[in-house]
């Protein structure tokens, strides 16, 4: 049998496991709830899915919470454990698409899949005043806070 005979096999298997594909991706947004990194992280921000970062990323970034991006969001030892704990556990694996790099500065919307998820956003709808920035999924995502982020539930504020 020539090789040739096996290519509608091999293309279908391509399309049917690239959704489940995706399915994966899309899980690995959906962590468990941690009450202390919502109340921690949120209280300022996107409490982000830990999905969205690889470890080293997230490992630099709570390493670093005295000067986080402008800001000392600063935590006690303790909490400061709990969260890498839980963040780490939780973080991007180098097979999906969010682990395959580390973004520059360690900022989710510097990551080259942000970039072109978001790539027929126009620059100044981040800085409408109902959105501010690029960092702020909810404006946009209503499921942010879930770990949902279907495009098919995208808002977009005037």
């Amino acid at each position: 049998m020539k090789h040739w005979t096996y290519a509608p096999l091999v293309l279908l298997t391509l399309v049917f496991s690239a959704p489940v594909l995706a399915d994966s991706d899309r899980q690995r947004l959906k962590a468990p709830d941690l009450p202390l990194y919502r109340q921690e992280c949120a209280s300022c921000h996107t409490a982000y899915p830990p999905g969205m970062l690889p470890a080293a990323s997230w490992r630099r970034v709570m390493g670093s919470l005295d000067k986080h991006y402008g800001s000392d969001a600063a935590v006690d030892a303790a909490t400061l454990d709990s969260l890498n704990r839980y963040l780490l556990a939780h973080a991007a694996s180098s097979g999906s698409k969010y682990g395959r790099e580390q973004p520059p500065e360690d900022r989710i919307t510097r990551a080259a899949w942000f970039k072109r998820e978001h790539d027929e956003v126009r620059a100044d709808v981040w800085k409408r005043a109902s959105i501010k920035s690029a960092a702020n999924c909810a404006a946009c995502h209503p499921g942010a806070d879930k770990g949902d982020f279907n495009e098919h539930a995208v808002r977009i504020p005037r």
